[in-house]
């Protein structure tokens, strides 16, 4: 389908400002090395081609179909090509599942009858296929630009999103190999282009614009294997879009489809490897980055720069976005000293002081490159009248061709001056970028995906969980009628899968509760129990460090006063009684299941302020240790468990334990809707963690 020797375009026309006119000029000014018939019963030529009333009245075999005919009468058309013996078909053609019910009938039909015939369908409502490979040359689409050859894949759902990229490209300079617009994916979808994009010689990096995945597991699957794969991974990029109610709404009018959730999209890509973008500039920024350079080995970057303002913005992009600025060797230093006026800075980022003509960059930059702990660099430049920006580009490009293992990106600000030098660097590829901040954002993205790569997919721990004990209690709430399980019910289930948990005792009035906190040992916590009171302290249903029994009766009866002011309506199951657990630092773990995708696990800050500081971290569930370590990396509440300001640190195996366990749980049971352990207390390194509070929403 991608690289045919033969194309028929149904619905080819000479009329200009028609699909098939579009489709078959592309295709005939793309240079579209293959033999190509037009198919139109009301024409017998379309621009000095032979045109045919029906594919099957065409002489020889055809590898690929195009159709740009009315949706009502695609059907007929693909039981024609399927006839033919046509394995392949782009159906550019509109007015299907997007148009609403009546659409998503005739695209069912065009489905069955493409089966039927065994006809692989791209499409329906996209912008159609492109091949920019010089051996093929075709532009099967109606885009108006006609990529030059590179060795960027672009995977899009939008077709509008598809065409502005190949503008923006153009503008940019930047090459394709191929251009995918897989519209409502009826059939073949992104992971059927990702498994074959694998095993593509002639792409190296992969922009995809997804607004919905059709099967999560098996996109993960295809993409983990794309982007760690060893010597032969290639980066992926996304950006998703539909995050917002608003955006989620657009989604679903546009191509029929469900958005899902943002969770559960960045917790899929970060599984699969996949590096997300927030803008389409961005996405062409790290594209040209990925495409042109190597990717980072282990090591630092070196920033060159001949003023300090800049050196001290990429300083500050440096740490927001993580990227690790080199640590000088003391030859490197020492060489500096020789190269550079005094009052020059040494450290990294390098100021050069800005009477730096090429010859000092020149010098600075092959000193830092031959230190053993840069693997990349950013160069710096902005307009000083000593410097020739075109010499200092031309060195640039002579010193990243002996240094070719090495990263090098470039910010050269003369915009009124520097157009040649941008010239000769993007002729090199050498990427440039505009601002600083820019250059290092990619440089911080390129580092990411250097470890990711290197890393080997670790295996998941089984744990054993008494999942029939697990049943039995959800299958005890659902005949009561009850969606959430709380108190000593949750716990339990918590502990069934190994979690350690406090064990609360319910009690149902006074001296019920008196004996309790008398068996579990002072000094105690009360709470509330009830199905229908989700937030305990907003009630007022809880009471906390309570040391003797003529305490426990006095907050008893406060708890229950106060929830019957707040939450008057609410059943009340009792009391109950648990231990009060001090010295520890307050973490959540949860989960919820995404209606499309499945369960994912959550960990981040926990306590009462979990709602305010939204400091939290998804993945899909079940976990492997790599992905907990990930988790708790990547939240403040991590940073907390490590210490802080002389603090001792926190029993962070105890926490990854503890998540990796939860996210068993919630795969292995679908009846768990969500899942919150609020909070769980974190002691000591070697002491363990304790869950003291938990939830469950059940189907």
């Amino acid at each position: 389908m991608v690289d045919p020797r033969s194309i028929a375009l149904i619905g080819a026309s000479s009329r200009k400002g028609s699909v098939g006119h579009a489709v078959i000029e592309n295709l005939l000014k793309g240079g579209y090395k293959g033999k190509l018939y037009p198919v139109n019963p009301s024409s017998s030529t379309v621009l000095g081609l032979k045109c045919y009333a029906n594919v099957n009245d065409i002489p020889g075999p055809i590898d690929l179909a195009v159709i740009a005919v009315p949706g009502r009468v695609v059907a007929k058309v693909i039981e024609d090509c399927g006839k033919k013996r046509i394995s392949g078909a782009v159906i550019i053609s509109a007015g299907f599942k997007e148009a609403g019910a009546s659409g998503r009938e005739l695209e069912e039909q065009v489905v069955m009858t493409a089966r039927k015939f065994g006809v692989r369908l791209i499409g329906p409502n996209c912008v159609g296929l492109i091949n920019s490979d010089p051996k093929i040359s075709m532009n099967a689409s109606f885009a108006k630009q006609m990529p030059r050859f590179g060795n960027i894949s672009l995977v899009s759902q939008s077709g509008a999103i598809c065409g502005a990229m190949l503008e923006y490209a153009k503008i940019k300079e930047i090459g394709f190999s191929k251009v995918f617009s897989l519209g409502n994916k009826a059939d073949l979808n992104e992971n059927d282009v990702l498994d074959f994009l694998s095993g593509d010689p002639t792409t190296k990096v992969i922009l995809m614009y997804v607004e919905d995945l059709v099967d999560a597991s098996r996109f993960i699957n295809i993409a983990s294997k794309v982007t760690r794969n060893g010597s032969s991974s290639k980066p992926i990029l996304a950006m998703k879009a539909g995050e917002s109610s608003v955006g989620t709404k657009a989604i679903a009018s546009h191509t029929g489809a469900l958005a899902g959730w943002t969770e559960a999209y960045d917790a899929i890509f970060k599984k699969a490897g996949i590096l997300k973008v927030e803008t389409l500039e961005q996405l062409f920024d790290y594209a040209m980055a990925f495409s042109y350079q190597p990717i980072p080995r282990v090591g630092g970057c070196a920033v060159i720069s001949n003023a300090g303002g800049p050196a001290a913005i990429t300083a500050d992009a440096a740490a927001r976005c993580g990227l690790r600025l080199a640590s000088l060797s003391a030859k490197t230093t020492s060489m500096l000293t020789k190269i550079l006026p005094k009052n020059a800075m040494m450290i990294n980022p390098i100021d050069i002081i800005g009477d730096a003509d090429h010859l000092r960059y020149e010098g600075v930059l092959r000193t830092v490159l031959e230190d053993d702990g840069v693997s990349s660099c950013i160069v710096i430049s902005t307009p000083q009248l000593m410097l020739d920006v075109g010499a200092l580009a031309r060195v640039i490009v002579n010193v990243n061709r002996e240094f070719a293992e090495k990263t090098l990106f470039t910010c050269i600000t003369s915009f009124m001056e520097g157009e040649d030098a941008v010239r000769i660097l993007d002729d090199n590829h050498v990427p440039q970028y505009s601002f600083p901040e820019s250059a290092t954002y990619a440089m911080s993205l390129m580092q990411q995906y250097g470890l990711l790569a290197r890393r080997s997919v670790s295996t998941i721990e089984r744990y054993d969980g008494n999942l029939a004990a697990v049943n039995n209690i959800i299958a005890g709430a659902r005949g009561k009628g009850r969606k959430v399980i709380s108190g000593p019910d949750a716990m339990k289930i918590l502990g069934l899968y190994g979690l350690r948990v406090v064990g609360p005792v319910l009690a149902r009035n006074e001296e019920e509760c008196a004996l309790a906190a008398k068996k579990t040992g002072y000094p105690v916590v009360l709470k509330i129990s009830s199905p229908e009171i989700v937030h305990k302290v907003d009630a007022g249903g809880v009471e906390l460090d309570i040391k003797n029994d003529d305490e426990v009766r006095h907050a008893f009866h406060r708890i229950l006063d106060s929830v019957k002011k707040t939450r008057g309506d609410a059943t009340i199951d009792g009391i109950t009684v648990e231990p009060f657990v001090k010295n520890g630092k307050e973490v959540i773990i949860g989960a919820k299941r995404d209606p499309q995708f499945g369960p994912l696990v959550m960990f981040g800050t926990g306590g009462i302020y979990v709602n305010v500081f939204h400091d939290v971290a998804f993945r899909m569930a079940p976990i492997s240790e790599v992905e907990a370590v990930e988790m708790v990396d990547s939240t403040k509440a991590g940073k907390i468990l490590d210490g802080v300001r002389g603090e001792a640190p926190s029993d962070r195996e105890a926490v990854m334990d503890a998540l990796k366990r939860t996210s068993q749980l919630v795969a292995e049971v679908p009846e768990i809707l969500e899942l919150d352990v609020n909070p769980l207390i974190v002691f000591q390194k070697g002491m363990g963690c304790i869950a003291v509070d938990a939830r469950i929403f059940i189907s």
